[in-house]
């Protein structure tokens, strides 16, 4: 059975763990931590694109362990304890790149990297005891939105082979208004808008049989840059929007995430 693919919203650092930065996430908690009931199947595997890994190739993480890798700064000595010890799956890490050079796309494997925060936090919440082999994928630098999009179509198959396609990031994510929110400063107003409106237009663009072309123009958007000064938070949408198959998409998950609107989204 298809699996879908679906466009998710991590949240800040290892938030899950912190009893203050989690108090006001319930509801995305929630809603992780029931995604799997919302499958249509056990997944075979899953298949991680991370706004936190960037490198010149699209390149899959194809050790058989994969550790977990703590890549956040100034959190309490007790999360960077933390573990999600799912099992790699090399077979999906090569499958991933015989596709990408089918299609002529050059790609690249480390068998080193560990499951950043983009893939374990999400994933730990989903699938707490870590039973299903998960590959991590990177986005490509210089971040195009058509390269993603194209990724995401040659990706598509897998989705008939069992593997959930997630996108990993933040619908929402310009640092400046998460502190005035999470502060309660003056600026709490303007970031606030610029996110009900950013995402306001996403939810819209997501949906639309153009939504190619939506995404690829995405920052013409109204508030886009005010929401995503630097885009590779939302680059993993693009990856999901191409791996759909001219499928309806559904937002489901939309709410406050550190004070600012966000939305998931989910093909299939």
């Amino acid at each position: 059975m298809r699996q879908p693919t679906i466009y998710v919203p991590h949240g800040g650092g290892p938030w899950p763990w912190m009893e203050d930065m989690s108090a006001g996430m319930a509801p995305l908690r929630a809603w992780l931590e029931r995604l799997p009931d919302e499958l249509p199947e056990p997944p075979t595997a899953l298949l991680c694109v991370s706004a936190h890994w960037e490198a010149e190739h699209p390149t899959v993480g194809s050790g058989a362990r994969p550790p977990t890798y703590h890549d956040y700064y100034g959190f309490p000595e007790h999360t960077y304890r933390i573990r999600w010890p799912a099992a790699g799956a090399p077979e999906l890490a090569a499958r991933v790149r015989t596709l990408l050079g089918e299609a002529g796309i050059d790609s690249a494997e480390d068998a080193e990297r560990g499951f950043d925060h983009g893939t374990f936090v999400p994933l730990a919440l989903a699938w707490p005891d870590a039973e299903v082999p998960t590959v991590q994928l990177s986005l490509v630098r210089g971040l195009d939105p058509a390269t993603h999009l194209a990724i995401g179509r040659v990706l598509r198959p897998l989705r008939d082979e069992g593997v959930l396609i997630l996108g990993s990031g933040m619908s929402y994510h310009n640092m400046l208004g998460f502190r005035a929110a999470m502060g309660g400063g003056t600026a709490l107003a303007g970031p606030r808008a610029d996110s009900a409106t950013f995402d306001a237009w996403l939810g819209i663009a997501v949906q639309g049989e153009d939504r190619e072309e939506k995404l690829r123009r995405w920052a013409e958007a109204p508030a886009a840059r005010a929401c995503h000064p630097r885009e590779e938070h939302l680059l993993p949408l693009m990856v999901v929007a191409g791996a759909s198959d001219g499928e309806p998409a559904t937002l489901p998950f939309r709410g406050d995430v550190l004070g600012m609107r966000v939305s998931a989204v989910r093909y299939g």
